[in-house]
């Protein structure tokens, strides 16, 4: 699931902008086209609560994600994740709003069943296609690399593997001597960059790919003027992979190309749809707990003197200051310039507040912080703005958590990292989980987050 971010990124020529720009349309279109076949074959009318459900369905998958390019094993197992959570969500609005009863039980049943068959059938089509495209050496289109270093190699990986189809890397120009270049390289050195355009011209060459480090402006700036004297499609790849890459993406604004490096997952419809996902499972959440958040609110002011809950100060999205609820578990209530963390066997926490951090039911007064829109169920866990203060000179992109609204529950917290962060080793670990959320994010992995979550409550040993 987890990508560098290297390889998230796909290099585009004809046939694959043509399968770029069907799969945007392919997983809305097939669903709302499989319903209606089916409501037309069983003889069910097609009426305005069909129509509102074609409307949300296109909402929550448009666009489709471009998946011919992977094997059609890994392709079906992302299909059928991917409309299971589909699934899942209808359903969560379908209960909210008490709307099952204007569908077909059958309709239904039959539709999430065909649904993703289809898909996959049109999924493994395409693959087949693009690669009997590239298969004709008519269709293959010649490319060399310019910088022959690891960047150099990894790109030219890329071009000559799935993701690259109808390309055949001819090899690398690069300045520098052979023991300065990657040792994979040496076979494939062609020159130095004075050949560049000699070459592309020689050779009929038809994409050139400029990876040279971005002190190298000058040499660059050369050789793009160079290479406007050749019909060659020149792409130039910045060196930026040292960097903590979040969201990458390149954006026109204004006619001026701009490559995003630290970005928010959570924009256009990505925001709607965590925002909605949110309210609906917190409404429910909250309705079914009511009885158990007065029981523990109950047990809390009766075990202990001090308020039933502990509101806390923490960052919130952007580094903002948010006022976060939990159960308190403590005779004290630390919420000053500096925090002591828990331990094991905090003399500080009370009886019946040491079951309460050991299930995690402590935390359930945070539902009402996401309906407010201060967390989300799943994020990056809110640390103290003393512990916030403290970190965030000490540990690299450590206030990029942050560009996200805290999380209930965390991508760290389902991998071992939940409970103090004693030693900067720990928070760190903690932080690099984190940042893979926001790389990767998907209410896929937020809905895997939270099964993992509700096993880790009765197994998990690692809070006090």
């Amino acid at each position: 699931m987890f990508h560098s971010p290297g390889e998230s990124r796909q290099f585009i020529h004809a046939p694959t902008s043509v399968a770029g720009f069907v799969s945007a349309f392919l997983e809305p279109f097939l669903a709302i086209l499989s319903y209606l076949v089916i409501c037309l074959g069983m003889g069910q009318p097609f009426d305005r609560a069909s129509v509102m459900l074609c409307l949300l369905v296109l909402a929550l998958s448009f666009p489709g994600v471009n998946r011919f390019h992977q094997r059609v094993l890994q392709a079906g197992l992302e299909v059928l994740t991917s409309w299971v959570t589909l699934l899942i969500i209808l359903a969560l609005c379908g209960y909210a709003t008490t709307s099952f009863q204007f569908f077909s039980r059958e309709v239904i049943l039959a539709w999430a069943v065909l649904t993703p068959v289809v898909h996959l059938v049109a999924v493994a089509s395409g693959i087949f296609w693009l690669r009997r495209y590239s298969a004709f050496s008519e269709q293959r289109r010649s490319a060399i690399v310019v910088g022959g270093g690891s960047l150099g190699v990894k790109l030219s990986s890329v071009l000559q593997g799935p993701q690259g189809y109808g390309r055949e890397v001819a090899g690398y120009f690069d300045d520098r001597d052979q023991e300065r270049l990657d040792p994979s390289v040496h076979q494939s050195h062609l020159g130095n960059l004075a050949t560049v355009r000699d070459y592309v011209t020689a050779n009929g060459i038809k994409e050139v790919y400029i990876t040279l480090p971005m002190s190298s402006q000058p040499r660059i700036t050369r050789l793009l003027s160079e290479l406007q004297d050749t019909t060659a499609s020149l792409y130039l790849v910045p060196d930026v992979f040292g960097i903590s890459i979040i969201q990458g993406r390149l954006e026109d604004i204004g006619g001026v190309p701009v490559v995003g490096l630290l970005e928010t997952p959570f924009t256009g419809a990505n925001r709607v749809l965590k925002r909605l996902s949110d309210i609906v499972m917190s409404s429910i959440i909250l309705l079914l707990i009511s009885p158990l958040l007065v029981a523990i609110a109950i047990a809390v002011k009766a075990t202990s003197p001090g308020p039933a809950i502990f509101k806390q100060r923490r960052n919130g999205l952007d580094g903002r200051e948010i006022t976060v609820y939990k159960f308190r578990s403590m005779r004290t209530q630390d919420n000053g310039p500096v925090v002591q963390q828990a331990t094991r066997g905090d003399p500080r926490i009370t009886k019946i507040g040491a079951f309460l951090r050991k299930t995690s039911l402590d935390e359930l007064p945070q539902f009402i912080n996401v309906l407010q829109g201060r967390m989300s169920i799943v994020g990056p866990r809110p640390h103290a703005v003393a512990h916030n203060q403290q970190y965030r000179g000490m540990i690299k992109a450590y206030m990029v958590r942050h560009k996200v609204k805290p999380g209930i529950t965390g991508w760290a917290q389902v991998n071992g990292h939940r409970g103090e962060t004693d030693t900067i080793d720990k928070m760190q670990a903690r932080v690099e989980y984190d940042l893979a959320y926001l790389r990767n994010w998907s209410l896929a992995l937020d809905l895997q987050i939270i099964a993992r979550t509700i096993k880790l409550v009765v197994m998990d040993r690692n809070a006090y």
